[in-house]
């Protein structure tokens, strides 16, 4: 009879153990995902009916949530001026989730984030519903305004960054959408709205900023004329640059948009006319190894990280001579985002080191207690001192006397590098423009689809950027 009884116990003993340990397990390691599951209602539900942190420009609350009467839910989300900064916000809906900040710092906005655990635990004892954290972004609104003035509707963007921490200035998307049409607590007329952005042509949900790459056109040539300074060539070292380039084994040949003053040329005298022959020889003349090199340490094929999750920057492998020569000019098959190439700019002007972008400063509770706080941090060194110097000196003359200087502002040490990048047959040729200003500490990138585009804005990617750099300047 006790041997029947101690198995009985054993068994039951295995069994609490077994239950214990499933929901130890559950609890530590699965509940996060279970929380996160779209398919748990119950948890939408709560998250999307709770008090949910503001996003904060400056002062000013570009996403709250207020109070609403009546109906399933007692609280919405709104985005005050909200097309306007909906690249950096995104949209918090209860149908089709989130994006940007948004989902990226949802935990911490919502109060779910583990470093609120004891506010949560105050807020249950007192009976009052936890509230979410503060996100404080480092967008800068009248760069931001600028931006999105100078693009004017059209397709395009612009990314401004502090190029000595990597703080996001402005970060614009056009054409673009309005977050309160997905937030909304009517969830018909958020459906409807949702149909309509996607059935639009002009695909405004795209962040082209940090999201979509696109070919770099001329911008690209900083790369290697970078690659060409840090393998022991110099400003002054010539280059042929024919009017036109025989392609290897191709009948194709690559022409010049722009008079290149000679057969030969100098990197510096090349990257102020934009010379395509000079970079094609240039790019061959180091091989792709190098060239590829050089793209990669300033961010090509890898992730930024940080809190911008953006698309990766592409630069090929694999290339023939033609291929090499057509991606040394940023054609073929290199692409960017906006933000690599405000990046790439960035490096130059800060000696060489390439800082990990970020747009959000801190996160604060309730009370204004800081959380969280981002520190500046360096990615890698992308070129030394020395030829950050020289690129520094040749974009400032492609400012002061090449193909960049509707850019020119009194006063403001800018210098930078066009680009006009082939898109599909037919179409118009992407705009782009590169560069920095030394007494802002600005670093940007602007790229239109087409500059020619019926909007309120004119002119090329040099004449936005003009604008943003007078608004950091101000």
């Amino acid at each position: 009879m006790n041997k029947a009884l101690r198995r009985v116990s054993v068994f039951a003993a295995l069994m609490v153990f077994a239950l214990l340990a499933n929901v130890t397990f559950n609890y530590g390691w699965r509940s996060a995902g279970l929380l996160s599951d779209p398919a748990n209602r119950r948890v939408t539900d709560a998250q999307f009916d709770a008090p949910r942190g503001s996003i904060l420009v400056g002062t000013t609350a570009v996403a709250e949530t207020v109070p609403v009467e009546g109906g399933r839910f007692s609280v919405q989300r709104t985005y005050s001026n909200g097309a306007l900064y909906a690249p950096v916000t995104g949209y918090y809906s209860y149908i089709y989730g989130r994006t940007g900040l948004e989902k990226n710092y949802n935990d911490q906005l919502s109060g779910s984030d583990d470093s609120q655990l004891f506010r949560r635990i105050l807020s249950e004892l007192s009976g009052q519903q936890a509230q979410g954290a503060t996100i404080q972004t480092t967008i800068d609104a009248d760069a931001q305004q600028a931006a999105s003035d100078a693009l004017g509707g059209r397709t395009g963007a612009v990314l401004a960054m502090d190029y000595t921490t990597g703080a996001i200035l402005a970060w614009a998307s056009t054409p673009g959408y309005d977050p309160n049409q997905l937030s909304s607590v009517d969830l018909a007329s958020t459906q409807t709205a949702w149909d309509q952005l996607n059935a639009d042509e002009s695909q405004p949900l795209k962040d082209r900023a940090t999201q979509e790459i696109y070919p770099p056109g001329s911008t690209f040539k900083l790369v290697v004329a970078s690659a060409a300074l840090e393998n022991g060539m110099s400003a002054d070292t010539t280059v042929e640059s024919p009017t036109t380039l025989p392609l290897d084994n191709s009948t194709t040949t690559l022409p010049n948009s722009t008079n290149c003053g000679g057969t030969t040329s100098t990197i510096d005298h090349a990257l102020q006319v934009s010379c395509n022959t000079a970079f094609a020889n240039l790019g061959m003349s180091l091989g792709q190894d190098k060239v590829r090199e050089q793209a990669e340490k300033f961010g090509f094929n890898s992730s930024f990280g940080g809190d911008t999750d953006s698309a990766t920057s592409v630069f090929p492998s694999d290339l023939d001579n033609a291929q090499l020569a057509m991606s040394s000019i940023g054609q073929y098959n290199v692409s960017a985002t906006p933000l690599q190439m405000a990046s790439t700019a960035a490096a130059l002007a800060n000696g060489g080191s390439l800082m990990q972008p970020y747009v959000v400063s801190q996160v604060r509770d309730a009370n204004l207690n800081v959380i969280s706080e981002t520190s500046p941090t360096t990615i890698r060194q992308a070129v030394s001192a020395g030829t950050a110097t020289s690129m520094q000196q040749m974009m400032i003359h492609v400012v002061q006397s090449g193909t960049a200087t509707a850019t020119q502002i009194s006063g403001q040490t800018i210098g930078g590098k066009t680009g006009t990048a082939e898109n599909m047959p037919g179409a118009s040729a992407y705009s782009w423009f590169a560069g920095f200003d030394q007494e802002t500490h600005a670093a940007l990138a602007v790229f239109l689809a087409d500059p020619n585009q019926s909007g309120t804005a004119t002119g090329n990617a040099t004449v936005a950027a003009h604008a943003v750099f007078e608004a950091l300047a101000s």
